[in-house]
C-alpha cells in the first residue's frame, strides 16, 4: 500500500501512500451535524508523497471537480493537512494529488472525503501513525473551511465506517444490522452547502427540538436494537427538512417514492440535493432507488442511484489510485 517504505522521518527517498474515502449520508435526517454513514459506490482518492520541505503542497487536482483551490489554506484537505504537521511538528511536509469523484455540492461529503482521503494517506506515512479517533480533529479543520463550520457527521462515518455518532470531540459508531441499506439518489443539481446552512436562520420553536429529540432517541435505539419498528417511528426530521426542503427541486414526490417502498425514513442527504432513504433489504433499496430517479426525472433532472449496507466501510489504504476499492475491508 506504501512505496519505497524507509523509517518515516527519512524523506530523502520517495515515501507515498494513496487512499479512498467513501460518500456519505450526512444528518440521517434526525441528527443535525452529528449523525452520519458512509456510502460504498462513491467517494475521492488521494495521494500523498512526503517531502523534505516543510511545506503542504497540492500538485494536481482533477476528477469530477477540478477547479477547487490549490493554495492549502483555502482548500479542506490542505488545511487538514497542515492542521497535521503542525500539531504533530513534523520536520517533513505533505505533497497532494487529488481525484475527486464526489461532486460538490451533492450533499453526499464531497469536502469530507477529501479532508478524510488525504489524512488516511498521510498518517500511513507516519513514524507512529494515529488513531481514526485521533485524526478527527484536523479532519474537522479542513471541512470548516468548506462549510464555516466544524461538524463531523460526514467526517466521522468515513473515519470508523458505518453509521456514527460524531460530537465535537467523540466519535461512537453506532450498530446496524448488516441486512438494512441504503438509497441514495444524487439528482444533476448543485446546492451549495452554506446556501443550504443559510436556509436554517431564523428562530425554532421549544416543541420542535423536543419532538427532534425524541425521533433521534428512538433511531439510536432502533439501530441498537435492531428494531425497525422504532427506526421508523423517529426518521422524522421536523427542524432541518422543513427548511431545506424548497431547495430540493421536487423533493416532496421523490420523498413519497422513497416512502411507497416500504422506507424506515427517507430525508435529504447532508445539505442536499440528494435524497436517501433507509430499508430493511437490498431488494426493498433498489426498488425504491428506481422509482427516486423516476421521480426526478419527472422534475427534469438527471440523476445517479447507489444502493449500500448502512454499514458500509471506512476510508482505507488502496494500491493506487486507478484500483477498484475492496469495500469488503474495513481498515
Amino acid at each position: 500500500m506504501i512505496e519505497n517504505v524507509l523509517p518515516k522521518s527519512a524523506t530523502s527517498r520517495t515515501c507515498v501512500a494513496r487512499a479512498f474515502a467513501p460518500a456519505s449520508v450526512g444528518n440521517v435526517g434526525v441528527g443535525f451535524d452529528i449523525l452520519g454513514h458512509s456510502m460504498a459506490g462513491a467517494g475521492d482518492r488521494a495521494e500523498v508523497r512526503a517531502i523534505e520541505e516543510p511545506v503542504v503542497r497540492i500538485a494536481v487536482i482533477h476528477g469530477v471537480v477540478t477547479d477547487l483551490p490549490r493554495e492549502p489554506r483555502q482548500n479542506t484537505a490542505g488545511v487538514a493537512l497542515l492542521a497535521l504537521r503542525e500539531a504533530l511538528a513534523l520536520p517533513h511536509g505533505f505533497e497532494l494529488i487529488l481525484h475527486k469523484g464526489i461532486p460538490l455540492g451533492s450533499g453526499m461529503g464531497g469536502s469530507a472525503a477529501s479532508c478524510v482521503a488525504a489524512l488516511v494517506a498521510a498518517n500511513a506515512l507516519l513514524d507512529t501513525p494515529l488513531s481514526r479517533e485521533a485524526l478527527y480533529p484536523f479532519a474537522l479543520d479542513g471541512e470548516a473551511v468548506a462549510s464555516g463550520s466544524r461538524h463531523g457527521d460526514n467526517l466521522g462515518s468515513m473515519l470508523l465506517g458505518g453509521l456514527v455518532l460524531a460530537t465535537h470531540d467523540r466519535l461512537l459508531r453506532i450498530p446496524v444490522p448488516r441486512a438494512w441499506h441504503c438509497a441514495l439518489v444524487h439528482p444533476h443539481w448543485v446546492l451549495e452547502t452554506r446556501k443550504a446552512r443559510a436556509a436554517l436562520a431564523g428562530d425554532y420553536a421549544l416543541e420542535e427540538f423536543v419532538a427532534q429529540s425524541a425521533h433521534l432517541a428512538l433511531v439510536l435505539a432502533g439501530c441498537f436494537r435492531g428494531d425497525a419498528a422504532l427506526v421508523r417511528e423517529g426518521m422524522k426530521d421536523v427542524l432541518v427538512e422543513p427548511r431545506r426542503a424548497s431547495l430540493v427541486p421536487g423533493f416532496a414526490r421523490v420523498k413519497r417514492a422513497a416512502l411507497d417502498h416500504h422506507a424506515l425514513g427517507a430525508s435529504i442527504s447532508g445539505g442536499g440535493p440528494s435524497v436517501f432513504g433507509w430499508y430493511e433489504n437490498r431488494g426493498d433499496a433498489e426498488a425504491a432507488a428506481g422509482a427516486m430517479q423516476g421521480a426526478f426525472a419527472a422534475e427534469g433532472l438527471q440523476s445517479d442511484v447507489f444502493v449500500a449496507p448502512i454499514e458500509s466501510p471506512a476510508a482505507a489504504l488502496i494500491e493506487h489510485p486507478d484500483d477498484v476499492v475492496d469495500h469488503a475491508a474495513i481498515p
